[in-house]
């Protein structure tokens, strides 16, 4: 199995007696996901300090950005997130290490090259149906933040059927973005899982060599 690292939502969590936890989470279906596609992760917690050890030492071969948590700047309650991810994706990025971003993990990249985002409507449903190059297929939608534009570095290649941008990649670095959850169905799509292994193992089912 391929060791990646993958970052978690935070949920703050009320108490009976004392102050709130701020708890770093993962749901369940990531771990059944990923072991699908061969890989096997390795929680990155949200502390850009420890989270950068982690990713160093080990090493890892790639970068999951997940969902949950709104960015900061759009509402979002989780700044430590923000910033740990944000560091992820700039020491994944010199090392030329592929990264997936997947919901909040795709506007964080979207960030990254300057897209804005703005509120969107519609996109919270189990299933939705999407442009994948020219074909349709049923994806689900969980996010009220969105952009129906791109950067020059980031080609659009999959559309909702009112524009909103569904997943992006990287004109020339290892970089993928998603807009729907691939965790969330039931059973996963094959295809999801397909691009997950071609994503961080390569055409040839050997892990990708980071840049020198």
């Amino acid at each position: 199995m391929l060791k990646v690292a993958v970052s978690q939502r935070v949920d703050v969590v009320t108490r009976p007696h004392g102050p709130p936890e701020r708890r770093d989470a993962l749901d369940q279906t990531w771990v059944r996901f990923l072991a699908a596609a061969g890989l096997s992760p390795v929680l990155m917690p949200n502390h850009a300090p420890t989270a950068l050890t982690l990713f160093d030492d080990l090493p890892v071969q790639g970068l999951i950005l997940t969902g949950g948590n709104d960015l900061f700047d759009h509402g979002g309650d989780a700044p430590e997130r923000d910033v740990t991810e944000t560091a992820l994706l700039a020491a994944a990025r010199s090392l030329g290490l592929p990264v997936i971003g997947v919901c909040r993990g795709m506007q964080v990249l979207q960030r990254a090259f300057g897209v804005a985002l703005a509120p969107v409507e519609g996109h919270v449903a189990p299933r939705q149906t999407i442009t994948v190059g020219d074909q349709p297929r049923v994806a689900n939608a969980f996010h009220t933040w969105g952009a129906r534009q791109t950067a020059p570095d980031l080609t659009v290649w999959a559309l909702a059927q009112d524009g909103v941008v569904k997943a992006v990649r990287h004109a020339r670095e290892p970089l993928v973005g998603l807009m729907w959850h691939p965790e969330r169905l039931d059973p996963f799509d094959p295809g999801d899982v397909a691009l997950f292994r071609q994503m961080f193992f390569g055409p040839r089912g050997a892990p990708r060599e980071a840049a020198p």
